[in-house]
């Protein structure tokens, strides 16, 4: 059995839909339990699923709205979050999925969990859509505003695994976004990092590619800083949405608009499909001695679900045992900021 701690409180929509998602996921995965954290009487009142469950009781919630997630993370220490935390650092449970504030997520699993050896950094890592449908990584999306060259190529080598374990790609390849293509192009920080990336036999490793290719790329990972990332994926989704309402608009706008709908439905309905985030699960946090899966902060039961189906095949696939493999022999100057 895979044994995954859920924080039951965490989310806009929490414990509703995050129980909802638990339902499905024991109906889907029957080599999986799962242990919620959180209010107990609410979670037994929505909970039908009684098998292969534990509730372990807390009073505390770290809200979505938590400015200061370090403080967050210290002083709310019977919180479901903190709590489903500790259950993977003690070795109770073997993965962690919330749906709760992202950087409290982050630094919680960074100062209960701990980083994994050789592994400065940690990322938040989400699987956006491609025009192939197969997924790409992007890495980092926030959590770290600053990075170093070195910090990159870690990353990178940890999403090759991922990769190759989770998405099922035989020999993936890197990119390295930029402001144009040539070698040579950047700050210093991708100027290094291209080195670094095109001298390392583990990395397969294309090159420059700018943001207009991010949904036509071959490439499987992404990889950039996260301040970067997290406006490239923002940018990304509000695209998204934007393109989605003017399509609605122009077609109610004439009669012909909804009678061509009527035959567009079902493509319609699939692109909207190959668009969202809930078919996707979670954004992954890279770094970390246990695998932790960050939910929407929106999901509904379906998208929690897939979260949890993230973190069941990151421990069935052993990715973090095969990432600390892939880390054993690449030598990192320590510096003052790794810790």
């Amino acid at each position: 059995m895979i044994k995954i701690a859920i924080d039951a409180m965490g989310g806009d929509n929490a414990p509703i839909e995050i129980v909802k998602g638990c339902d499905l996921a024991l109906d889907a995965y029957p080599d999986i339990e799962l242990v919620l954290f959180g209010d107990e009487p609410s979670i037994k009142s929505l909970l039908k699923n009684q098998e292969r469950v534990t509730i372990v009781h807390t009073t505390e919630i770290i809200s979505m709205g938590e400015k200061d997630p370090v403080k967050a993370i210290r002083n709310n220490r019977d919180s479901s979050m903190v709590k489903a935390l500790y259950s993977a650092k003690n070795g109770e449970t073997s993965a962690v999925v919330s749906a709760g504030p992202t950087q409290a997520l982050i630094v919680g699993a960074h100062l209960v969990i701990k980083r994994m050896e050789k592994m400065h950094r940690v990322a938040l890592a989400p699987i956006i859509p491609s025009v192939d449908q197969k997924g790409r990584i992007l890495l980092d999306v926030g959590a770290n505003i600053e990075l170093r060259p070195e910090h990159m190529l870690e990353l990178a080598l940890y999403a090759t695994v991922v990769s190759r374990e989770y998405l099922g790609v035989e020999k993936p390849t890197v990119a390295l976004m930029n402001i144009g293509t040539e070698e040579g192009k950047g700050r210093d920080l991708e100027k290094e990092t291209f080195k670094l990336l095109k001298e390392n036999p583990q990395i397969n490793f294309l090159g420059n590619i700018e943001g207009k290719e991010i949904l036509t790329t071959e490439a499987n990972i992404v990889l950039t800083d996260g301040y970067t990332g997290n406006v490239l994926m923002k940018t990304m989704e509000g695209t998204a949405k934007g393109m989605g309402n003017m399509l609605k608009e122009e077609i109610k706008s004439s009669f012909m608009g909804k009678i061509g709908y009527l035959f567009m439905k079902k493509n319609l309905k699939r692109f909207q499909k190959r668009m969202d985030a809930s078919e996707i699960g979670g954004a992954m946090i890279f770094g970390i001695k246990a695998p932790v899966i960050k939910a929407h902060g929106s999901s509904n039961a379906h998208a929690f679900m897939n979260a949890i189906r993230q973190a069941r095949q990151f421990v069935s696939n052993q990715v973090v045992e095969k990432v600390e493999v892939a880390l054993k022999d690449i030598i990192i100057e320590e510096s003052s900021d790794s810790n």
